[in-house]
């Protein structure tokens, strides 16, 4: 099993975010398919003011290339993701066009 952190950020709006918890409680049913179907097992999110947290646990046969051609390829993935972005905005050390970050582990109990 694999497990990841990422972070991203929220626009920093208390009505933005309410609206992205809301389509968090209840995620489309072809959203939740497509992290299924790229081997994710686990996903968690966790907000902290506009700052977003979330773990991964994934199959060992998961990467995220593979998922990121997955959801090219999904129109309603691109649906959401589109979505999404009204609400998210990307880290200060993002890349032009880089959402979630994958974080580095720096301790283990």
């Amino acid at each position: 099993m694999k497990h990841y952190a990422l972070a991203l950020d929220l626009k920093n709006d208390p009505e933005l975010i309410a609206e992205y918890k809301q389509f968090h409680k209840k995620i489309w049913p072809e959203i939740e398919l497509s992290i299924k179907e790229s081997g994710i097992e686990s996903m968690k999110i966790y907000l902290l003011g506009n700052r977003l947290f979330m773990t991964i646990e994934a199959l060992d046969s998961f990467s995220f290339e593979t998922k990121a051609e997955m959801d090219a390829n999904n129109t309603v993935v691109q649906q959401w993701e589109e979505l999404m972005w009204n609400y998210q905005q990307a880290l200060p050390m993002a890349k032009p066009g880089e959402k979630w970050l994958l974080m580095e582990k720096i301790f283990e109990l």
